[in-house]
């Protein structure tokens, strides 16, 4: 008897009563493991299902090409996030939309990571679907028509595309744009050089588009990724026979869900994709990644909100926004189901180490599956299946796990598509038929000619339908595709049903057939998928020299050398605190003395706190950062972090990147990106501890560079930043404090009163490197320039103010003082304190020492810019 919504069970008892012990043979792991020696992913598969994958239990889901399955982690830590952070708007400027703002442009960072590219190469544009995305470049592209002058733009496209792809040629046959369909195999067979212009043409700019899938969604034949480089140079067709600028939209929706796709390698123009291919959720949210180059060329005629710049209600007159991205992205973008796109990427890597680990995976289970199921046959020897495919499975660089096939019965005819799938639903496995949104390839390999599908239409069929024979002849076929979480027990099910529904007994197997495939060993690809890392510049070699500081200092200018200048200006400064902040937004670390770094002070905020979207925190959002106190260890050469009522957590002060277990990534800076690595579980842990919230403690990479951009042009070369917002050093005069303090005193109000008599607890609140002893307040304000010691620096800009200001660093509190007195006192104006860059930072190997007590030598501009 069979039992119904049983995976394993219902041909068990059956199986044993026919002669089919060879089968049953093949059927077993230790079997599948002859034919593939990848499997999972260090754990036991089936416990990782038991715990991410309890809804599917009974469940053989075979259509991971339609849609794959989320795990439970994944919507739970999602869950969670929403629940802690509040998310505004990411077009208002409030802390909640900040929050947006920050964790959306994080995650596309994460998303270009994936795949293996930058910010500087490509733009990622969120969309509702991968669909979308293809209408956006449809809509955008700048097509031709066929002038005198020049020839009109030819969009290509193989005739294996999903009709998503073909449908941009109702866009552009209103735009008289010819169409041109290539058949996969001309691709390379119709290749030449690429014409030359003969004497008298000029260069020719006309552009035209070709577009392919990574995979076929139908057959899982992958395509050459390097068709991309070859359109690009003309050198295939249909490049190579019309003149003119060559893009390339490369459909990776279906080649993405189970393989490594990598952009620096492969540039392709246009890069569409749906999440939920590659998570299972959300559904309904895609993006378009763009080359910043190809994005340049696309003109936009409809806009949205958010994508103006300006633009005036009674006259006809629009300035788009510069960012590619914000041109793109009309009204608000789904940004709760974007920021679940981390919790993605993180359940993703946690669950599987790599898309090279799911693709040796998946394939293995295509492979096996398609061994077994080519060489299935009926008691009189006729073949049970009629695999839709142009491999042998061997090659994982050319197919993926996708298994396409039509069911004949014992006397070769093919089994109605419709038919299958009822029989499939009986025993609760999941799978697909028809044609999968791609009639080129569907009549390809069903031998339907266009006078068929008209027939076919005539007859009553439409896509989508359940009518699957015409005449006797196949509307349509069957696919089943495999995903990160499926298992060798989704393989053995569905070929026991196969076995068990569609073959005439006794079961034949084509041994040599067997023989064959096995003995041919698979062709695994040796491609690694690390993010190698990307950066602007190096600075190793600085780094290690001043790791160490020399006990050589660099010499105390006399009182004679002091007062050359000072005197003339009738000024007298002293360094009288010298401030580090070894962790951005956190304590101080207050030193008598220290070296300068290539970034500033050495160490100074080279390690920021991020929530668990990678987001940096400041004391904006998380106030009891100030709590935590860092300490540097140069004996130990550890940083060592305290908090009261906690024991102390230490990190290393330098990070090795030859250490394969750190997790590089990429945050956001001041709107500048910067490369990080990960300082671990354990750090990791005492952050979320104290502060209630998933925290992790990244640090900038070492040999990663960040130019300063405020104050360019007073700068005569490239300034090196460490995590910083504006610039290397913040310096503030006391005398300044001074002035502010006895401002809020006169106040008399109850939340001043008694409470800012402390000077160094006001000089804390303004978190300077440097404080100096002066007698004019605010004189900072107009220098160019000063000399500590015996280390000039330039004055870049003065420090705009915000809310930071207002956190008591000793209790954590928020009071609105002092910025309230500080836009009083100084009308309207929220600066104080003045940025320094040392401009030999970069490029000395001399090593700078700061010292508590070394004269100041201000330099005031003959001009002065009132900034």
């Amino acid at each position: 008897m069979r039992e119904r919504g049983s995976s394993c069970v219902f041909l068990t008892s059956e199986m044993e009563t026919q002669p089919l012990q060879d089968f049953q043979d093949l059927c077993t792991f230790e079997s599948f493991k002859s034919f593939w020696h990848y499997y999972g992913y260090g754990v036991d598969q089936q416990e990782l299902i038991d715990r991410e994958f309890k809804r599917i239990k009974g469940v053989t889901y075979l259509d991971h090409a339609g849609a794959t399955l989320f795990p439970e982690s994944q919507i739970k830590e999602f869950y969670d996030d929403i629940s802690r952070n509040v998310y505004g708007n990411p077009h208002s400027h409030n802390p909640s939309s900040r929050l947006t703002h920050d964790t959306v442009e994080s995650i596309r960072y994460r998303i270009l990571e994936h795949f293996n590219t930058c910010p500087e190469e490509y733009s990622v544009i969120f969309t509702s679907g991968c669909t979308a995305a293809l209408k956006l470049v449809a809509d955008t592209f700048p097509w031709k028509a066929v002038s005198k002058e020049e020839p009109g733009s030819q969009f290509c496209f193989l005739t294996d595309n999903h009709t998503s792809v073909v449908g941009i040629r109702g866009v552009t046959a209103l735009q008289g744009v010819d169409t041109v369909s290539v058949l996969p195999h001309q691709v390379e067979a119709r290749a030449k050089k690429p014409q030359t212009p003969t004497n008298g043409e000029g260069e020719c700019s006309t552009p035209h588009l070709f577009c392919y899938p990574a995979q076929s969604n139908f057959s899982g034949r992958k395509y050459p990724l390097s068709y991309v480089k070859g359109i690009h140079s003309q050198q295939l067709y249909p490049a190579c026979e019309h003149r003119g600028r060559w893009f390339v939209l490369l459909d990776a929706a279906c080649f993405v869900g189970c393989s490594p796709l990598d952009l620096s390698q492969y540039p392709a123009d246009f890069v569409p994709i749906s999440f939920y291919k590659m998570f299972g959720f959300p559904t309904g949210l895609g993006a378009l990644l763009v080359r910043n180059e190809a994005a340049k060329v696309l003109r936009k005629s409809y806009f949205g909100g958010g994508t103006a710049a300006a633009y005036l209600v009674e006259e006809n007159y629009f300035v788009p926004k510069a960012n590619v991205v914000s041109r793109f992205e009309d009204g608000t973008i789904s940004f709760l189901d974007i920021i679940s796109l981390h919790h993605g990427f993180e359940t993703l890597q946690k669950l599987t180490g790599s898309m090279m680990n799911i693709q040796l995976h998946t394939f293995g289970l295509a492979r096996y599956t398609y061994i077994i199921l080519s060489c299935l046959c009926h008691s009189n020897g006729k073949p049970v299946a009629q695999i839709h495919c142009d491999s042998d499975f061997r090659n994982i660089a050319e197919q993926g796990a996708i298994l396409n096939f039509s069911l004949l019965d014992c006397r070769g005819q093919t089994v109605g598509y419709s038919q299958v799938d009822k029989m499939a639903s009986l025993f609760n496995i999941h799978i697909r038929t028809g044609c999968f949104c791609n009639t080129g390839a569907c009549q390809h390999y069903l031998a339907i000619s266009n006078q068929n599908v008209k027939r076919n239409l005539q007859a009553g069929h439409v896509c989508g339908d359940n009518i699957d024979l015409v005449d006797g002849r196949p509307t349509g076929s069957i696919r089943v595709s495999f995903g990160y979480m499926s298992s060798f027990e989704d393989c053995q099910n569905f070929l026991r049903f196969v076995v068990y529904c569609f073959v005439n007994k006794p079961l034949i197997l084509d041994q040599k057939r067997i023989t064959r495939l096995k003995s041919a060993a698979p062709m695994e690809s040796s491609a690694s998928y690390h993010l190698p890392s990307i950066t602007n510049g190096q600075l190793g070699d600085e780094i290690e020299q001043v790791i160490t500081p020399s006990p050589e200092r660099i010499t105390t200018p006399s009182e004679g050398t002091v007062s050359k200048e000072g005197k003339n200006n009738g000024i007298s400064h002293t360094l009288t605190n010298l401030f580090i902040y070894p962790v951005k937004s956190c304590a101080s670390f207050e030193v008598t003395e220290w070296p300068l770094g290539p970034q500033g002070l050495l160490y100074d905020r080279l390690w920021m706190v991020v929530n668990e979207n990678g987001v940096c925190l400041s004391q904006k959002r998380e106030p009891k950062l100030c709590l935590i106190r860092p300490i540097i260890c140069q004996a130990s050469n550890t940083l060592q972090l305290q908090v009261s009522g906690m024991e102390a957590v230490t990190v290393p002060l330098e990070t090795s990147l030859e250490n394969s277990d750190l997790r590089t990534s990429q945050s956001k800076v001041c709107g500048d990106r910067v490369q990080t690595v990960d300082c671990g579980e354990e750090v990791s842990a005492w952050l979320t501890e104290f502060l209630g919230k998933p925290c992790r403690l990244i640090r900038q990479r070492p040999e990663f560079l960040r130019d300063m951009k405020f104050g360019q042009g007073k700068s005569c070369c490239p300034t090196a930043l460490s995590l910083v917002n504006e610039a290397q050093f913040l310096l503030i005069n006391k005398a300044s404090v001074s002035f502010l303090q006895e401002h809020i005193a006169n106040r008399h109000d109850s939340e001043n009163e008694g409470t800012w008599s402390n000077m160094e607890q006001l000089i804390q609140r303004f978190r300077a490197n440097l404080v100096i002893s002066g007698q004019e307040a605010f004189a900072e304000d107009d220098w160019s320039q000063l000399t500590v010691g015996g280390t000039q620096f330039q004055v870049i800009g003065r420090c705009g103010r915000c809310q930071m200001i207002g956190v008591d660093q000793k209790s954590a509190t928020r009071t609105q003082e002092p910025l309230r007195s500080l836009s009083e006192c100084r009308s309207g104006k929220v600066t104080f304190g003045v940025y320094l860059a040392h401009q030999s930072a970069r490029n000395s190997t001399a090593i700078s020492i700061l010292s508590i007590g070394d004269h100041v030598i201000p330099r005031i501009s003959e001009t002065t810019e009132k900034l």
